[in-house]
């Protein structure tokens, strides 16, 4: 009886470190994590250096999404969105030259989050409400329909 009350408890304990985490990476968060820490490069449009259209027409672009290599042109592709209805995979717009103009765009995970390609860092995590970004912020699309952020965005 002792032997199966060890091997029952020992079974348990294995098993509750194996199981993994609860969540698993969504195909978005994989592809975009592989690429954090990706310098910036000014036109860049692969691994070796991105700019921050460069990085979401690559990006999407592995999902067989074709996004133009311009922010503000990716503004006009997709859905608009709100801020309080982003979900992981939508475009975030922010205009850093100052005005209203879009001239930078991200990737929103979720949870305030989203992936970018600054100028001064390369691939990067921000979040939405800091106060760079918070100040800066335009507007939101939504390029993915419900199918492919189904296959690409959501949580299992």
């Amino acid at each position: 009886m002792k032997k199966f009350v060890t091997l029952v408890l020992s079974l348990v304990f294995v098993l509750s470190f194996s199981g993994g985490t609860a969540f698993a990476a969504t195909s978005l968060e994989k592809a975009v994590g592989a690429l954090e820490g990706t310098p910036y490069k000014w036109a860049g449009t692969t691994t070796k250096g991105f700019d921050c259209s460069g990085f979401t027409s690559y990006v999407f672009n592995q999902f067989d999404i074709s996004l133009s290599h311009s922010s503000g042109a990716q503004s006009d592709e997709g859905e608009k969105v709100s801020k309080a209805d982003l979900r992981p995979g939508d475009l975030v717009f922010f205009a850093t030259g100052g005005g209203r103009t879009i001239s930078h765009v991200g990737i929103y995970l979720g949870g305030g989050e989203f992936i970018h390609s600054a100028t001064n860092e390369g691939v990067v995590k921000n979040n939405l409400s800091e106060a760079y970004y918070a100040k800066r912020y335009i507007t939101a699309t939504r390029v993915l329909d419900d199918s492919a952020f189904k296959k690409i965005a959501a949580a299992e």
